[in-house]
């Protein structure tokens, strides 16, 4: 398994979530590649979309059908509209440890405020990048939720 997937999987252990990390030969980078891969609906698929907000890293975790309203997240952080940028690859990479495409939930390198798409909840199980663009793992919401430290919140456009 590769280091970045090992990370995740150790960190899940941590927070006693009990993963198991499904790992690709192709890639699992996008929602619609990754629920190719896994023969899922693409509204399954946890997007980790990552913003800084006073330069400060956020994350948001979105439902791979669902396009995020920036307006909605500022409000929930309590800023204009101008305060929330997207974070850049490096800034991703510096927050959280991983790169673009493969940025878990959790096990990041420093916290973060985590919001979470509600919509994800009317599923059993989603699945999420596991530290890697070809790694995946399942995850019931409510431990998501859980297991990032997160809140459900309406992010949807």
């Amino acid at each position: 398994m590769h280091l970045s997937a090992q990370k995740v999987a150790a960190a899940a252990q941590e927070l006693g979530l009990a993963i198991e990390i499904k790992e690709f030969a192709q890639t699992t980078r996008s929602a619609q590649e990754a629920a190719d891969a896994i023969g899922c609906e693409v509204a399954q698929i946890v997007k980790s979309l990552c913003f800084t907000v006073n330069d400060q890293p956020i994350m948001a975790l979105v439902s791979g059908a669902n396009q995020l309203d920036e307006r909605k997240l500022a409000a929930l952080c309590g800023v204009g509209r101008k305060q929330v940028q997207r974070a850049s690859a490096d800034a991703v990479k510096a927050a959280t440890g991983f790169s673009i495409g493969g940025v878990p939930p959790f096990g990041h390198l420093n916290p973060m405020t985590i919001l979470v798409d509600e919509d994800l909840r009317q599923f059993e199980v989603v699945w999420a990048a596991a530290g890697t663009p070809f790694s995946v793992f399942a995850i019931g919401p409510d431990d998501l939720v859980k297991g990032c430290g997160g809140t459900a919140v309406d992010l949807k456009k």
